[in-house]
C-alpha cells in the first residue's frame, strides 16, 4: 500500500476518547468561517499577499527551468515512488504542488491573525492543500502503472470499493478488510470463562499457564469507547498471555456496547463497576486486595475509583495500580482543541444527551480528518486508485470495531477537559465522594509514548504526579498504541527511559533519564511480581459456587456492534 504507516501507530478510538476535540466534532460552519477569516487576511494584507505571490512565482520559476531544491519531507511518503523524481514532467508536478503547499502555509505562518484563529487557519488550508495533492490522482504513478497492469480493471475495482464504502462506510475509505478477523476465532483466543455478568461489563477470568499463580490477581480496565481485545489480539502481541505466562492471575473487563438506554451511565457508573469486578475477583481469588491496570480512559477510570476509595479507607483493597497513556491532568494544547470551545462543547453534549450515546463512528470520522493523509488519503489511493483491497491487520480491524459512549459519561469527560478537575483536590465528585488524588498512596507505575499525539507524555507525566504514593513513570519510544502493544522481541527497535523519583519537570525528568533497549513489559512485570503476594498452586477451574462460568471467553458484549 503506497505511504501506509505501522498500523500500530494509527490511533484508535482509545485514542479519540481522550481528545476532546473529536468528542465535540468539527462543524461545516467552524471550516467555513476559518475559511473567512482566509480570504478576508488576503484582503486586508494586500502587501503581505503580494509579497508571497511574488516568492510562488519565484519558485515556480525555479521548478520550470528544472533547478529547483524543492523535495518533500522525509516523513511523507506519498511521493516514494521513483517516478515523482526521475520522470521530469512529475518532477515538476511534485515540485509545483510543495511550492504552492510551502508558500500558504507561510503566508499564514507570518499573517497577523491572532494565536488560535492562525492555528485554525493552518489546519483549514492544510486539510485543502492534502486534498490537492497530484498523488490522490489518477496520475500517480503507481495508479498508471495499475491501470496498465490490469488492464484497466483497476478503474473497475476502485470504483466498486468506492461505491461500497459510500453504502456502508460513511463515505470514507475503509482502512482494513472486514472479512480477514473474527473475535473469538483468530482474535481475542486466550483461553477464559465470563464469571460474572451485569449491565453494564462481563468479567473474563483467564486459564491460568503456569502450575504456580501469584496470590494477587490483575485487573486490566480497558477504555470505556473500546471493545477490551486491543490486550489480546494474535498469541503474539497479547498482553493478556503475557500476563499468564508469568503466573499473573489475569481478569478483564469486557464493557457493553451502550444504546440510548444507558444514557444515564457516567464516571460514578463505571467507577461502581470496577469495585464490582473486583469484589467478584476477590471472592474467586480469595485475596484481599487486587492489582488494577487501566488503559487510556480506563486509567481516569481506576484512579476515580481509588479516590473514592481512599476517602472511604478502603484503599488497602488496592495492591498496585497501572497506568497507561492515561491523562489525569487533562489540559493539552493540541490540533485537537482548535475548535473545542464552551458554545460547541455545550452544543455537543446536548446532541449526545438527545440521541442517548455518541456513537463511536462520528468520532472516528472526525479523527479521520484530523490526520488526512494518514487515515484518508492514504487509502484512497489504495482503494480507489489501484482498486486493491484494503489491508488485513488485527489493530486496524480492531480499530475500526466502533463502539459508543453515554451521553452522561460522554458529558463527565467534556468537563474534565474543559475545567481539568482531578488536578485541583475536591474538585470533582464520583460516587458521591469528593476526589484527592494525592491521597491515593498506592504504589503506581505510569507509560507513557514519546511519539503519542493523543495523550501527549508530558501530560501524561503529569497525570502520574497527582497521585500520592510511590508513583514511577516509564517513557516508550512508541506511540499510543503501540506503547500498549509492546511485546519482547529478539530483533525489537524499541526501548524506553526511566528514572528514579519524579520531578516537577518533565523535561528535567528527561534529561536525568537513563535509555533502555527492548519493551517496557519485562520491568512492569518485575514490579508488579514485587507486588504480587507469594506463589499458590494454580487452580484450573474457572469461577467458584458464587460466580459459576456463564460462557466461554470473549464472551457476548464484545460481539455488540
Amino acid at each position: 500500500m503506497p505511504h501506509r504507516q505501522n498500523p500500530a501507530e494509527l490511533p484508535s478510538n482509545a485514542e479519540i476518547m481522550v481528545a476532546s476535540n473529536a468528542m465535540v466534532g468539527v462543524s461545516g460552519s467552524d471550516l467555513l468561517g476559518s475559511l473567512r477569516q482566509i480570504a478576508f487576511h488576503g484582503l486586508r494584507q494586500p502587501l503581505h499577499t503580494l509579497k508571497h505571490l511574488g516568492q510562488l512565482g519565484k519558485s515556480l520559476g525555479h521548478v520550470v527551468l528544472g533547478d529547483s531544491a524543492i523535495a518533500p519531507n522525509k516523513t511523507d511518503l506519498r511521493f516514494n515512488d521513483p517516478t515523482w523524481q526521475f520522470n521530469p514532467l512529475y518532477r515538476r508536478t511534485m515540485q509545483s504542488y510543495l511550492a504552492v503547499q510551502q508558500q500558504l502555509h507561510s503566508w499564514l505562518k507570518e499573517s497577523d491573525l491572532p494565536g488560535e484563529d492562525k492555528a485554525r487557519a493552518l489546519f483549514v488550508m492544510g486539510l485543502l492543500t492534502d486534498a490537492a495533492s497530484p498523488s490522490n490522482a489518477l496520475i500517480n504513478p503507481q495508479a498508471v502503472k495499475e491501470l496498465f497492469d490490469t488492464a484497466g480493471y483497476s478503474v473497475v475495482k476502485g470504483l466498486r470499493n468506492l461505491f461500497d464504502d459510500w453504502l456502508h462506510n460513511g463515505g470514507l475509505p475503509s482502512q482494513v478488510s472486514k472479512h480477514a478477523f473474527e473475535v473469538g476465532k483468530n482474535l481475542a483466543t486466550s483461553e477464559g470463562a465470563v464469571v460474572y455478568r451485569s449491565d453494564m461489563f462481563e468479567l473474563i477470568q483467564y486459564k491460568p499457564l503456569t502450575e504456580q499463580v501469584y496470590a494477587k490477581p490483575l485487573l486490566i480496565v480497558p477504555p470505556q469507547i473500546n471493545k477490551f481485545y486491543i490486550f489480546d489480539l494474535s498469541p503474539e502481541k497479547s498482553f493478556v498471555r503475557y500476563c499468564l505466562k508469568h503466573g499473573l492471575q489475569t481478569f478483564i473487563i469486557s464493557w457493553r456496547n451502550p444504546d440510548a438506554r444507558h444514557r444515564e451511565w457516567g464516571l460514578s457508573s463505571y467507577a461502581e463497576a470496577v469495585q464490582q469486578a473486583m469484589q467478584v475477583m476477590q471472592q474467586i481469588c480469595g485475596s484481599k486486595d487486587v492489582h488494577l491496570l487501566g488503559a487510556c480512559a480506563g486509567g481516569m477510570n481506576i484512579a476515580l475509583l481509588q479516590g473514592h476509595l481512599a476517602a472511604k479507607r478502603k484503599l488497602k483493597q488496592v495492591a498496585s495500580a497501572t497506568y497507561l497513556v492515561s491523562l489525569l491532568d487533562c489540559q493539552i494544547d493540541s490540533q485537537m482543541t482548535l475548535f473545542a470551545n464552551e458554545e460547541t462543547i455545550e452544543t455537543a453534549k446536548r446532541r449526545s444527551y438527545q440521541q442517548g450515546v455518541l456513537d463511536g463512528r462520528d468520532m472516528a470520522r472526525v479523527f479521520a480528518w484530523l490526520r488526512p493523509n494518514d487515515l484518508i488519503w492514504n487509502y484512497w489511493v489504495n482503494n480507489y486508485l489501484l482498486g486493491k483491497e484494503p489491508p488485513a491487520f488485527d489493530v486496524l480491524y480492531w480499530n475500526n470495531d466502533n463502539t459508543r459512549l453515554p451521553a452522561t459519561l460522554h458529558g463527565d469527560l467534556l468537563d474534565c477537559f474543559k475545567h481539568n478537575p482531578l488536578a485541583r483536590a475536591n474538585a470533582i465528585e464520583v460516587c458521591g465522594t469528593p476526589i484527592d488524588l494525592k491521597k491515593v498512596t498506592v504504589d503506581s507505575m505510569t507509560i507513557g509514548g514519546m511519539t503519542d499525539h493523543i495523550t501527549p507524555w508530558d501530560a501524561v507525566y503529569r497525570s502520574a504526579n497527582l497521585l500520592g504514593g510511590d508513583s514511577r513513570f516509564i517513557l516508550s519510544s512508541s506511540g499510543h498504541v503501540q506503547s500498549i502493544l509492546n511485546p519482547p522481541e529478539k530483533r525489537s527497535k524499541r526501548y524506553f527511559y526511566q528514572s528514579g523519583a519524579l520531578s516537577s519537570d518533565p523535561r528535567a525528568w528527561l534529561y536525568d533519564a537513563k535509555r533502555q533497549e527492548g519493551s517496557w513489559w519485562p520491568t512492569w512485570l518485575n514490579w508488579m511480581q514485587e507486588r504480587s503476594g507469594e506463589k499458590q498452586e494454580a487452580v484450573p477451574a474457572l469461577g467458584n459456587q458464587s460466580h459459576p462460568v456463564l460462557g466461554d471467553a470473549p464472551g457476548i458484549f464484545v460481539h455488540v456492534r
